[in-house]
Protein backbone atom coordinates (compact mmCIF):
# COMPACT_ATOMS: atom_id res chain seq x y z
CA UNK A 1 0.00 0.00 0.00
CA UNK A 2 1.72 3.25 -1.21
CA UNK A 3 2.16 5.47 1.86
CA UNK A 4 0.86 9.59 1.03
CA UNK A 5 3.21 11.52 2.44
CA UNK A 6 1.93 14.50 4.30
CA UNK A 7 2.44 18.11 3.53
CA UNK A 8 4.34 18.71 7.07
CA UNK A 9 6.54 15.84 6.74
CA UNK A 10 9.41 17.36 3.94
CA UNK A 11 10.41 20.58 3.61
CA UNK A 12 8.70 23.37 1.02
CA UNK A 13 9.73 22.45 -2.08
CA UNK A 14 12.73 24.45 -3.73
CA UNK A 15 10.55 24.62 -6.77
CA UNK A 16 8.19 26.36 -4.89
CA UNK A 17 10.55 28.73 -3.93
CA UNK A 18 14.50 28.59 -3.98
CA UNK A 19 15.63 30.10 -0.54
CA UNK A 20 13.02 27.71 0.97
CA UNK A 21 15.29 25.55 2.76
CA UNK A 22 17.86 27.93 4.09
CA UNK A 23 14.68 29.32 5.34
CA UNK A 24 14.07 26.28 7.59
CA UNK A 25 17.85 25.38 8.04
CA UNK A 26 18.10 28.76 9.81
CA UNK A 27 14.74 28.25 11.32
CA UNK A 28 15.90 24.92 12.69
CA UNK A 29 18.98 26.09 13.85
CA UNK A 30 17.37 29.01 16.44
CA UNK A 31 17.30 27.97 19.97
CA UNK A 32 13.83 28.55 20.08
CA UNK A 33 13.51 25.40 17.96
CA UNK A 34 15.57 23.26 20.56
CA UNK A 35 13.23 20.77 22.99
CA UNK A 36 12.80 22.37 26.15
CA UNK A 37 14.55 19.49 28.26
CA UNK A 38 17.37 19.55 25.58
CA UNK A 39 18.11 23.27 25.51
CA UNK A 40 21.16 23.75 28.22
CA UNK A 41 21.29 27.25 28.20
CA UNK A 42 17.34 27.79 28.59
CA UNK A 43 17.55 25.02 31.59
CA UNK A 44 20.55 26.90 33.38
CA UNK A 45 18.76 30.51 32.83
CA UNK A 46 17.61 32.22 35.59
CA UNK A 47 13.76 32.35 34.79
CA UNK A 48 13.95 27.67 34.78
CA UNK A 49 15.61 27.76 38.28
CA UNK A 50 12.08 26.72 39.71
CA UNK A 51 12.52 23.68 37.23
CA UNK A 52 15.96 22.87 38.10
CA UNK A 53 15.07 23.07 42.10
CA UNK A 54 12.36 20.76 41.33
CA UNK A 55 14.75 18.37 39.40
CA UNK A 56 17.04 18.49 42.63
CA UNK A 57 14.47 17.22 44.80
CA UNK A 58 12.90 14.55 42.22
CA UNK A 59 15.57 11.91 41.08
CA UNK A 60 16.93 11.40 44.24
CA UNK A 61 13.41 10.98 45.96
CA UNK A 62 12.52 8.69 43.19
CA UNK A 63 15.35 6.58 43.66
CA UNK A 64 14.93 6.18 47.21
CA UNK A 65 11.64 5.07 46.89
CA UNK A 66 12.69 2.76 44.17
CA UNK A 67 15.36 1.18 46.40
CA UNK A 68 12.27 0.73 49.48
CA UNK A 69 14.03 3.79 52.08
CA UNK A 70 11.72 4.21 54.22
CA UNK A 71 13.80 6.10 56.89
CA UNK A 72 17.30 7.63 57.26
CA UNK A 73 19.79 7.88 59.96
CA UNK A 74 21.48 10.87 59.39
CA UNK A 75 25.43 11.31 60.40
CA UNK A 76 26.77 14.51 60.48
CA UNK A 77 30.51 15.14 61.52
CA UNK A 78 33.63 17.15 60.05
CA UNK A 79 35.27 15.71 56.70
CA UNK A 80 39.06 16.75 58.30
CA UNK A 81 38.35 14.28 60.87
CA UNK A 82 40.79 10.70 59.03
CA UNK A 83 41.15 7.09 60.53
CA UNK A 84 44.12 6.68 62.93
CA UNK A 85 46.84 5.45 60.55
CA UNK A 86 46.24 8.77 58.21
CA UNK A 87 46.57 11.03 61.31
CA UNK A 88 49.80 9.48 62.14
CA UNK A 89 51.17 9.85 58.40
CA UNK A 90 50.58 13.32 58.87
CA UNK A 91 52.16 13.89 62.09
CA UNK A 92 54.80 12.40 60.87
CA UNK A 93 55.52 13.79 57.95
CA UNK A 94 55.25 17.72 60.22
CA UNK A 95 57.57 16.24 62.46
CA UNK A 96 60.14 15.55 59.72
CA UNK A 97 59.65 18.85 58.40
CA UNK A 98 59.94 20.47 61.41
CA UNK A 99 63.43 19.07 62.14
CA UNK A 100 64.92 20.76 59.29
CA UNK A 101 63.17 24.29 60.57
CA UNK A 102 62.16 24.04 64.51
CA UNK A 103 60.95 27.52 64.44
CA UNK A 104 58.65 27.42 61.43
CA UNK A 105 55.68 29.35 63.42
CA UNK A 106 53.16 27.77 60.23
CA UNK A 107 54.68 24.50 60.84
CA UNK A 108 54.44 24.18 64.47
CA UNK A 109 50.67 25.66 64.68
CA UNK A 110 50.29 22.42 61.67
CA UNK A 111 51.82 20.05 64.02
CA UNK A 112 49.43 21.42 66.96
CA UNK A 113 46.07 20.59 64.67
CA UNK A 114 47.85 17.42 63.69
CA UNK A 115 48.41 16.00 67.54
CA UNK A 116 44.65 16.98 67.93
CA UNK A 117 43.46 15.31 64.74
CA UNK A 118 45.38 12.12 66.18
CA UNK A 119 43.12 12.24 69.13
CA UNK A 120 39.91 13.28 66.91
CA UNK A 121 40.59 9.43 64.65
CA UNK A 122 38.21 8.11 67.72
CA UNK A 123 35.45 9.29 66.09
CA UNK A 124 36.19 7.99 62.73
CA UNK A 125 36.59 4.81 64.32
CA UNK A 126 33.01 5.06 66.40
CA UNK A 127 30.91 6.65 63.16
CA UNK A 128 32.43 3.76 61.27
CA UNK A 129 31.27 1.37 63.99
CA UNK A 130 27.43 3.22 64.41
CA UNK A 131 27.47 2.29 60.87
CA UNK A 132 27.65 -0.92 61.10
CA UNK A 133 25.24 -0.84 64.09
CA UNK A 134 22.69 0.71 61.50
CA UNK A 135 23.60 -1.14 58.48
CA UNK A 136 22.89 -4.64 60.90
CA UNK A 137 19.54 -3.57 62.18
CA UNK A 138 17.39 -4.70 58.96
CA UNK A 139 16.46 -8.18 59.01
CA UNK A 140 19.25 -8.75 55.59
CA UNK A 141 21.40 -6.52 53.90
CA UNK A 142 18.69 -6.03 50.98
CA UNK A 143 16.51 -4.50 53.95
CA UNK A 144 16.28 -0.36 53.44
CA UNK A 145 13.76 0.47 55.66
CA UNK A 146 16.58 2.02 57.99
CA UNK A 147 19.50 3.19 55.83
CA UNK A 148 22.68 5.56 56.51
CA UNK A 149 22.65 9.03 54.84
CA UNK A 150 25.47 10.95 54.99
CA UNK A 151 26.56 13.88 53.39
CA UNK A 152 28.69 12.26 51.11
CA UNK A 153 32.59 13.43 51.53
CA UNK A 154 35.50 12.23 53.69
CA UNK A 155 36.18 12.13 56.68
CA UNK A 156 33.28 11.09 59.41
CA UNK A 157 30.96 10.76 56.70
CA UNK A 158 32.95 8.19 55.03
CA UNK A 159 33.43 6.73 58.24
CA UNK A 160 29.64 6.23 58.28
CA UNK A 161 28.85 5.01 55.46
CA UNK A 162 32.04 2.65 55.17
CA UNK A 163 30.33 1.05 58.50
CA UNK A 164 27.61 0.22 56.77
CA UNK A 165 29.81 -1.41 53.28
CA UNK A 166 31.05 -3.67 55.95
CA UNK A 167 28.21 -5.44 56.90
CA UNK A 168 27.14 -5.29 53.52
CA UNK A 169 24.30 -2.35 53.76
CA UNK A 170 23.26 -0.22 51.73
CA UNK A 171 24.31 3.30 52.94
CA UNK A 172 23.08 7.10 50.90
CA UNK A 173 25.72 10.06 50.24
CA UNK A 174 24.29 13.37 49.27
CA UNK A 175 26.86 15.22 47.71
CA UNK A 176 27.22 18.67 46.52
CA UNK A 177 28.34 20.50 43.38
CA UNK A 178 31.30 22.90 44.77
CA UNK A 179 33.55 25.58 42.76
CA UNK A 180 36.42 23.25 43.45
CA UNK A 181 36.25 19.53 42.54
CA UNK A 182 34.02 17.28 45.06
CA UNK A 183 34.72 13.25 45.21
CA UNK A 184 32.58 11.26 46.59
CA UNK A 185 33.65 8.89 49.13
CA UNK A 186 34.16 5.10 47.96
CA UNK A 187 31.79 3.39 50.55
CA UNK A 188 28.41 4.51 49.31
CA UNK A 189 26.08 2.01 47.35
CA UNK A 190 26.45 3.56 43.63
CA UNK A 191 23.26 3.72 43.02
CA UNK A 192 22.47 6.25 46.16
CA UNK A 193 25.07 8.56 45.64
CA UNK A 194 23.50 11.80 44.71
CA UNK A 195 24.94 15.30 43.33
CA UNK A 196 22.89 18.11 44.11
CA UNK A 197 23.45 21.89 42.93
CA UNK A 198 21.57 23.24 45.74
CA UNK A 199 22.11 23.34 49.39
CA UNK A 200 18.17 24.10 50.44
CA UNK A 201 17.01 21.02 48.48
CA UNK A 202 20.03 18.51 49.66
CA UNK A 203 19.05 19.92 53.56
CA UNK A 204 15.70 18.85 52.37
CA UNK A 205 16.41 15.65 51.51
CA UNK A 206 18.32 14.92 54.83
CA UNK A 207 15.31 15.39 57.15
CA UNK A 208 12.62 13.80 54.85
CA UNK A 209 13.31 10.47 56.11
CA UNK A 210 15.51 11.25 58.91
CA UNK A 211 14.24 9.09 62.34
CA UNK A 212 17.50 10.69 63.65
CA UNK A 213 20.61 13.19 63.83
CA UNK A 214 23.65 11.85 64.86
CA UNK A 215 26.25 14.81 65.10
CA UNK A 216 30.13 13.59 65.32
CA UNK A 217 32.79 16.86 65.86
CA UNK A 218 32.86 18.94 63.36
CA UNK A 219 33.26 22.37 61.97
CA UNK A 220 30.91 25.67 59.83
CA UNK A 221 28.72 22.73 57.85
CA UNK A 222 28.65 20.28 60.80
CA UNK A 223 27.26 23.43 63.06
CA UNK A 224 25.13 25.05 59.91
CA UNK A 225 23.16 21.17 59.76
CA UNK A 226 22.55 20.57 63.42
CA UNK A 227 21.77 24.37 64.28
CA UNK A 228 19.24 24.17 61.75
CA UNK A 229 17.86 20.72 62.69
CA UNK A 230 17.62 22.35 65.94
CA UNK A 231 15.64 25.51 64.76
CA UNK A 232 13.24 23.58 62.69
CA UNK A 233 12.60 21.16 66.11
CA UNK A 234 11.90 23.94 68.36
CA UNK A 235 9.82 26.02 66.07
CA UNK A 236 7.66 22.78 65.25
CA UNK A 237 8.53 23.27 61.95
CA UNK A 238 9.11 19.10 61.42
CA UNK A 239 8.51 16.37 63.73
CA UNK A 240 10.53 15.56 66.54
CA UNK A 241 13.79 13.22 65.97
CA UNK A 242 16.50 12.43 68.28
CA UNK A 243 19.61 14.40 68.08
CA UNK A 244 22.05 13.07 69.48
CA UNK A 245 25.73 14.59 69.80
CA UNK A 246 28.62 12.24 70.22
CA UNK A 247 31.38 13.43 71.81
CA UNK A 248 30.33 15.50 75.10
CA UNK A 249 33.38 16.81 75.56
CA UNK A 250 33.90 18.35 72.18
CA UNK A 251 30.27 19.54 71.85
CA UNK A 252 30.45 21.27 75.56
CA UNK A 253 33.61 23.62 74.63
CA UNK A 254 32.53 24.03 71.40
CA UNK A 255 29.38 25.10 72.07
CA UNK A 256 28.04 26.71 75.66
CA UNK A 257 24.49 25.74 75.58
CA UNK A 258 24.30 26.23 79.44
CA UNK A 259 25.17 30.03 79.17
CA UNK A 260 22.54 30.18 75.74
CA UNK A 261 19.80 28.93 78.13
CA UNK A 262 21.28 31.07 81.48
CA UNK A 263 21.20 34.42 78.82
CA UNK A 264 17.42 33.78 78.10
CA UNK A 265 18.37 33.42 74.31
CA UNK A 266 17.33 29.93 74.15
CA UNK A 267 14.39 28.48 76.52
CA UNK A 268 15.50 26.10 78.88
CA UNK A 269 13.15 23.06 77.73
CA UNK A 270 15.68 23.53 74.21
CA UNK A 271 18.80 21.96 75.93
CA UNK A 272 16.65 19.03 76.16
CA UNK A 273 16.11 18.97 72.22
CA UNK A 274 19.52 17.09 71.87
CA UNK A 275 21.28 14.56 73.89
CA UNK A 276 24.98 13.89 74.27
CA UNK A 277 26.28 10.11 74.02
CA UNK A 278 29.90 8.91 74.43
CA UNK A 279 29.49 6.43 71.82
CA UNK A 280 27.92 4.95 68.81
CA UNK A 281 26.72 1.88 70.98
CA UNK A 282 24.86 4.71 73.13
CA UNK A 283 23.35 6.81 70.44
CA UNK A 284 22.04 3.97 68.68
CA UNK A 285 20.38 2.43 71.87
CA UNK A 286 19.26 6.08 72.22
CA UNK A 287 17.57 6.56 69.14
CA UNK A 288 15.70 2.71 69.50
CA UNK A 289 14.51 3.56 72.79
CA UNK A 290 13.18 6.65 71.78
CA UNK A 291 11.24 5.48 68.85
CA UNK A 292 9.83 2.87 70.97
CA UNK A 293 8.58 5.43 73.74
CA UNK A 294 6.96 7.12 71.09
CA UNK A 295 4.99 4.07 70.33
CA UNK A 296 6.92 3.92 66.80
CA UNK A 297 9.89 1.18 66.58
CA UNK A 298 12.03 1.96 63.97
CA UNK A 299 10.89 -1.66 63.08
CA UNK A 300 7.66 -2.54 63.12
Amino acid sequence: MHKTILPWEHPKLQEEDPHSLELIQTIMKSPTYIMPEEDIDFLNSYEARGVRLELDYLKPELKMKEHGIEHTIVVFGSARIVEKETAMKRLSNIQEMLQKKPNDRDLLHELYTAERMVGKSIYYDDARKFGQLVGQSGENAQDCRVTIMTGGGPGIMEAANRGAYDVGAKSIGLNIKLPHEQYPNPYITPDLCFLFHYFAIRKLHFLNRAKALVVYPGGFGTFDELFETLTLIQTRKTQDIPVILVGKSYWERAINFEFLKDEGVIAPQDVNIFKFADNAEEAWEYINIWHKKQGNPLYN
